[in-house]
């Protein structure tokens, strides 16, 4: 019995003694672990954030994102309920690019706030109209009548500019592409010019004569391009653009993003969805 339990004894410190092929701690293929940590890797970088505003820019970037995820990118889209936001959020690197602005607005918004941010590539062009709910042209306006604009200074100037455009305003030639209710120098009609932010504009119509209202908004308004009382040519000068920081614009994935974007699928996407109220501004098969 004695000879018995010390030959098991000895065979127990055997099997311990000896490695397991089990073991994860001694693994059998190096090579196959680095591989698969590559792969991980890559995936976790074939990723990025795109900050937009609510409307019919979430709905363009997410047939833009499906382009993408074809081509192995992942865009989550994050969605902002202002103007303000989405650049401050890609400068604080909250988001790796944005997709809601014009030139204008951008050049604008990154001189004031001090912000180094680029253009890497168009998307599409909105031109701006002015709404009513109470008269049918800007014909029918009254003296004293009150018209709603948007109260940031790009898209404000922007609506200003239609109104001079219409022969209803003179502005000071000096106040360029953001003049504000100050810089009008003739007012024919004595209009009042109320500023409001951009998304309560739809709500303004019950208030005033007309209102500017951004495509963004119309859809969730009820209203449709065609029924703009007065309306920015087809040929707008205002282009929406993906923004990158400023360093960070040859970024593979976000030319990757942006050559998604410009397909002929979210082409055709946008001219179907919109009915011409929103226009790619990229070259793509007609």
């Amino acid at each position: 019995m004695r000879k018995i339990i010390t030959t098991l004894f000895a065979f127990v410190i055997v099997l311990g003694l000896t490695p397991s092929c089990n073991n994860s701690d001694s693994p059998q293929n190096p090579q196959a672990s680095d591989e698969a940590q590559s792969s991980e890797a890559s995936q976790a970088q074939d990723r990025i954030k795109v900050g937009t505003t609510a409307g019919d820019d979430v709905e363009i970037l997410e047939k833009a994102r499906e382009v993408a995820a074809k081509n192995g990118l992942i865009v989550e889209i994050i969605e902002f309920s202002d103007y303000v936001r989405p650049n401050l959020a890609l400068a604080d690197k909250e988001v790796d690019l944005n997709s809601f602005q014009h030139i204008p607005y951008l050049e604008t918004f990154c001189r004031e706030r001090k912000l180094d941010l680029v253009s890497i590539g168009t998307t599409y062009i909105a031109p701006i109209g002015f709404y009513s709910k109470k008269i049918k042209s800007m014909d029918e306006l009254k003296e004293g009548d009150t018209l709603a604009v948007p109260n940031d200074p790009t898209n404000g100037g922007r609506a200003l500019l239609l109104l001079q455009k219409a022969g209803l305003i003179t502005l000071d030639p000096r106040a360029g592409l953001t003049a504000t209710p100050q810089d009008i120098t003739e007012n024919k009609l004595g209009l009042t010019i109320t500023e409001v932010e951009a998304a309560m504009t739809p709500r303004a119509l019950e208030d005033v004569a007309a209102a500017v209202v951004n495509n963004t908004f119309l859809s969730g308004a009820g209203l449709d391009a065609s029924e703009a009382i007065l309306r920015e040519d087809a040929e707008s000068p205002y282009v929406n653009v993906i923004v990158a920081r400023s360093g960070e614009q040859d970024n593979p994935l976000y030319l990757q993003f942006v050559q998604a974007y410009q397909s002929q699928e979210v082409a055709e996407f946008i001219l179907s969805r919109f009915k011409g109220s929103t226009l790619p501004a990229f070259n793509y098969k007609k």
